[in-house]
């Protein structure tokens, strides 16, 4: 391998590597888990708190459920192809200027780089190198004016689907102890909390934060969230039966 390239890749030489942190998944995953575990516990919670029969609150959960992972899914499809679709029109409005003033996009990527400290004759000869591939001016113009590479867009589907899948498990898990058997509140407001913590926990290693600390965070939120929706059913409840 030449020194150039080698030059070109000091992650792998010296073994210093970086997570993913343009994917399109992760963060509707994980709003998505995390919305289906606390809006279904809530919903769940806040029945419950009404006095009605077990077999209501799962038919409650089973539809906070499906029409969560719909309406997150849609959502996270619309908002990711609509940013796609605006970042696809400028690059277009930067390819147009590219071939119309390349002199005009020389100067102001040199200028740009002489902004950041750059000698301004380095930063003329960097830019003029550059600008000699089209592919790679664009790219280049997009990271900088933009802060967007063209060629690792995020996904409309791909956030779509995680933000469903996540989300039904997330919500899936106050109503498993009801289809399980359970009869009383307790037992799925317990595994929804252990998995508010788990889920806290995993994005702790994913984003190097303390785990205990991300996943109390999340179970205190959870917690505090059933908490208020049960006493407003039970406040609800009495006043309807009432």
């Amino acid at each position: 391998m030449s020194a150039g390239l080698q030059a070109g890749r000091p992650a792998e030489r010296h073994g210093h590597t970086h997570r993913d942190v343009t994917g399109g998944w992760l963060r509707p995953a994980v709003f998505g888990a995390m919305d289906g575990l606390v809006s279904n516990l809530a919903l769940i919670t806040g029945v419950a708190g009404g006095s009605v029969s077990s077999s209501t609150v799962v038919l409650t959960g089973l539809a906070g459920l499906a029409a969560g992972a719909f309406s997150m899914a849609a959502g996270e499809y619309t908002s990711v192809a609509s940013q796609r679709e605006l970042v696809l029109a400028e690059l277009d409005v930067e390819r147009r200027e590219l071939r119309r003033h390349p002199e005009d996009e020389l100067r102001e990527l040199s200028d740009l780089y002489v902004s950041r400290g750059v000698d301004p004759e380095l930063a003329a000869e960097v830019s003029k190198q550059l600008m000699r591939d089209p592919d790679q001016a664009l790219e280049i113009h997009a990271r900088e004016e933009l802060g967007v590479d063209p060629g690792d867009l995020p996904s409309p589907t791909v956030a779509a689907l995680s933000s469903f899948g996540s989300f039904a498990v997330g919500a899936m898990l106050p109503v498993l102890p009801y289809l399980l058997g359970a009869t009383t509140l307790w037992p799925a407001v317990l595994l929804a909390l252990a998995g508010l913590f788990a889920c806290g926990a995993t994005v702790a290693r994913i984003t190097a934060r303390s785990w205990w600390y991300s996943g109390l965070r999340q179970l205190l939120l959870g917690g505090a969230a059933a908490a208020v929706t049960y006493g407003l059913g039970a406040l609800f409840g009495a006043a309807v039966g009432g």
